[in-house]
């Protein structure tokens, strides 16, 4: 399964909100990259829900829990259907991530507009290290 960072800014969308809600499509995501990450995803996969502009943290981890499908229109976008799974044990900022040399290459911090990004395996095991305290 793959792994996936996507961001929402707290006051629009909020972990609170996706755990009240139970799901939600993940919409609205108007950038070509973002995109295509949408689209390469697959039901069961995992994203870290990262809150983004205020908080600027990885707060939750969301499963995929369904096929894309149309956002708008023109069916030119997509939205997935996520899950909560569960919300970290404590936050990982942004300030941590760039801090640590092991997540130099995540795309979180190379390209850090894009709203939805993947995560690699390496680099989804040291964030949940950094959760935890360890």
């Amino acid at each position: 399964m793959a792994k996936w960072l996507m961001k929402s800014e707290p006051h629009v969308y909020s972990w609170d909100d996706l755990v009240r809600d139970g799901e939600t499509d993940w919409d609205g995501v108007r950038n070509n990259a973002a995109r295509l990450h949408l689209r390469a995803m697959r039901e069961g996969d995992e994203a870290f829900f990262y809150h983004s502009n205020a908080d600027k943290a990885v707060v939750g981890i969301m499963r995929i829990a369904g096929a894309q499908k149309p956002d708008g229109p023109d069916g030119a976008w997509v939205k997935v259907p996520v899950q909560p799974v569960r919300k970290l044990p404590r936050p990982v900022t942004l300030a941590e991530i760039k801090a640590e040399p092991k997540l130099a290459a995540m795309e979180l911090v190379r390209q850090s507009r894009l709203s939805v990004s993947p995560v690699r395996e390496e680099e989804w095991a040291l964030i949940l290290e950094m959760s935890a305290g360890a």
